[in-house]
């Protein structure tokens, strides 16, 4: 267990239930987490979310979950507005990056903080945008599209690795299963050519991940998701798309979403490749 005290300020590490006071900070951010993200997040990494405390109430939160031997996350980096430029982030952050070791680390930081993960050894590899917007109904039923439930869990499994860093099984289980949470899959000619999730969230209905074959499934996708989302009541989908796949950007402006903000990947050493063609909307901004 890794525990951290700097000064007046403790890092330990955090429960899911104090988790649920981080995501309504990340709401404060307008950075639109889900609501129901916590278990799963957990699910794959219970040792790897941290608080910083001063006198016992928290003031700093990070994520640094790990995936496998060689690669880890980090997210949720996060200080109270009130009691920043007191150290008391990078004291967070140093305390809490012990937990990945010598494994690499992928990150999706905002402008303002990139120089700060340069210094830390975090490299830029491709920027990430925001797309926002209402998806118009489909006029019929889209072809293909089944629950991902009645997809087969290996070959989703594996489509999933090839999309990732680094295999998450047990992520990819909760993600798939928590309540709120609707998953599809496209299925063409009895092959699984790309599945993706939407879950409400604390705006728009988050899409991720989206990960697809072609346009074309990507496209079929995208439409079956913004359908499941109007009926838990959410007009409007965002979706993180990445531009090192430009159908990705064209599939969002052919759906009319605009793009909101930005983020950077960035990578403190050498990951697994994945096959990005197929990556038409990351998972989470929090967890890669």
């Amino acid at each position: 267990m890794t525990s951290v005290s700097s000064g007046s300020l403790s890092v330990t590490p955090a429960t899911p239930q104090e988790w649920a006071l981080v995501r309504s900070w990340a709401a404060g951010e307008g950075w639109n987490p889900g609501l129901s993200d916590v278990p799963a997040f957990f699910a794959q990494d219970p040792a790897g979310f941290f608080l910083g405390r001063v006198d016992g109430e928290p003031v700093s939160a990070i994520s640094v979950v790990t995936y496998d031997a060689s690669y880890a996350f980090l997210g949720f980096y996060l200080v109270r507005p009130d009691l920043r430029g007191l150290g008391h982030g990078l004291a967070t952050w140093r305390a809490a990056l012990a937990h990945a070791g010598d494994r690499a680390v992928g990150l999706d930081g905002v402008p303002a903080q990139q120089d700060n993960y340069r210094r830390s050894g975090f490299r830029s590899a491709h920027r990430t945008a925001r797309y926002v917007g209402e998806v118009p109904a489909p006029d019929r039923p889209v072809a293909g599209l089944v629950p991902a439930g009645r997809a087969d869990r290996a070959a989703l499994a594996a489509y999933d690795a090839a999309c990732h860093h680094a295999d998450r099984p047990r992520f990819l289980d909760t993600w798939l299963s928590t309540p709120g949470h609707r998953a599809l899959a496209r299925v063409v000619d009895g092959r699984l050519t790309g599945y993706g999730v939407v879950r409400p969230a604390e705006d728009e209905a988050r899409v991720g991940p989206l990960f697809a074959d072609t346009p074309a499934d990507a496209a079929a996708l995208l439409d079956g998701l913004a359908a499941e989302a109007r009926e838990f009541g959410a007009d409007r989908i965002a979706v993180d798309m990445p531009e090192a796949n430009p159908a990705a950007a064209a599939l969002a402006l052919e759906r009319g979403l605009e793009p909101t903000f930005e983020t950077a990947r960035m990578y403190t050493g050498p990951v697994r490749p994945v096959a990005g063609e197929r990556v038409f909307g990351v998972t989470t901004l929090e967890l890669g």
